[in-house]
């Protein structure tokens, strides 16, 4: 269970160990793409948890209701895979598939500066949240924006207007008010 790893800052986290499954070595897995089974995809993984890494190999996963199970190369005692319990599961962004025009990863839109129409800094776009409508951008303010309050934007075609990544710009349609 070893490679060299990618630098911490191309990794990109797309799950996270929570559990053990049965007797043989096995994980459950919690993925954070979508659809969830799409994590099966990568099969060399940087397992991450505070300052500790590791390399794996997942040899083999599937969904089973609705939790991944995942089996790692070399892992085949329960109690081994239980000390794997809250690793983050990480690969390099450069593995992650090209998406169509207008589409991006979460991990894009996190730090840019976020201007409504009329040309106010509402902050920059902390995190986002998934929702069962649409997702929300949480936009936290900082020195310079318009106010200190925190707002919560849909991520919806009416409400964001144009993303440009090389500058680091959001315009959204979002009356400072709200």
């Amino acid at each position: 269970m070893s490679a060299t790893p990618a630098p911490a800052d191309d990794l990109i986290v797309l799950g996270k160990i929570v559990s053990v499954h049965g007797v043989r070595g096995e994980v459950k897995v919690y993925s954070f793409t979508d659809p969830i089974e799409n994590l099966l995809d990568y099969r060399n993984w940087t397992l991450r948890r505070g300052g500790e890494v590791k390399q794996v190999v997942m040899t083999s996963g599937r969904l089973q209701n609705k939790v991944l199970v995942a089996k790692l190369k070399g892992l085949d005692d329960r109690e081994v895979a239980r000390s794997y319990a809250d690793f983050e599961i990480c690969v390099p962004r450069s593995e992650l598939p090209a998406l169509a025009g207008g589409e991006y990863y979460w991990f894009q839109l996190q730090g840019l500066k976020v201007v409504n129409q009329e040309g106010q800094w509402l902050g920059v776009v902390d995190h986002l949240l998934e929702t069962g409508a649409n997702d929300v951008l949480v936009v936290k303010p900082v020195d310079g924006s318009l106010d200190d309050r925190e707002r919560l934007l849909p991520y919806t075609e009416q409400c964001v207007l144009k993303v440009d990544l090389a500058v680091g710009l959001m315009q959204v349609d979002w009356d400072a008010d709200f």
